[in-house]
């Protein structure tokens, strides 16, 4: 199949390490700006912020979600455009204004009882680092802050706004061997 073959040269460099990484996922965490955005803040004259997603990262939610894959988002700023966006895609939870993302992720897994290594995260800056050092899979953009990347376990080859989620998602979903069923799956269906 066709797909199956570009998606095998897409992650053709993916270590092994990454794919044990990766299957072992049950719980993808993402930051919101700078991952899901592009990092860019625009403001009207009003005061109404405004913010630019990638469509490529919200159509692949409802597939991990149905894979067994849970959602969720811890983000540093309180904004009600990224509060709808997460309720949107039908995360399975999502904070806003964290400080200390460490801290909140502690306590959100003595809740879930979920173990640390089946939990992926996906943040760019400083104020990640906290849950990199704690996940089983910690991942940044590729236009991450440098001194951070080091701190990841994988780098995408996008930048943040630009599908960095749906690269995360790609790759859990292939690791398990759902990636290319899904796709058969949606090809085979009437429009």
């Amino acid at each position: 199949m066709e797909a199956e073959k570009v998606i095998e040269e897409f992650f053709s460099s993916v270590s092994a390490d990454i794919w044990e990484r990766a299957k072992k996922i049950k719980l993808l965490i993402t930051d919101i700006d700078g991952v899901m955005t592009d990092g860019g803040l625009i403001y009207d004259d009003r005061g109404l912020e405004f913010k630019k997603y990638n469509v490529k990262d919200g159509l692949i939610v409802k597939h991990l979600r149905k894979s067994g894959v849970l959602v969720g988002a811890i983000t540093g700023r309180e904004s009600q455009v990224v509060i709808n966006r997460c309720e949107e895609l039908r995360f399975d939870f999502h904070y806003h204004g964290v400080k200390d993302k460490g801290k909140k992720l502690k306590d959100l897994i003595e809740t879930m009882e979920i173990e640390l290594d089946s939990i992926a995260y996906i943040g760019d800056d400083l104020i990640d680092l906290p849950i990199f050092r704690q996940v089983g899979f910690a991942v940044a953009p590729l236009d991450a802050v440098s001194y951070v990347k080091p701190f990841a376990h994988w780098v995408t080859s996008a930048k943040g706004g630009e599908g960095v989620f749906r690269e995360v998602a790609d790759l859990i979903l292939h690791s398990k061997g759902l990636l290319v069923p899904i796709i058969e799956n949606l090809s085979k269906k009437e429009a």
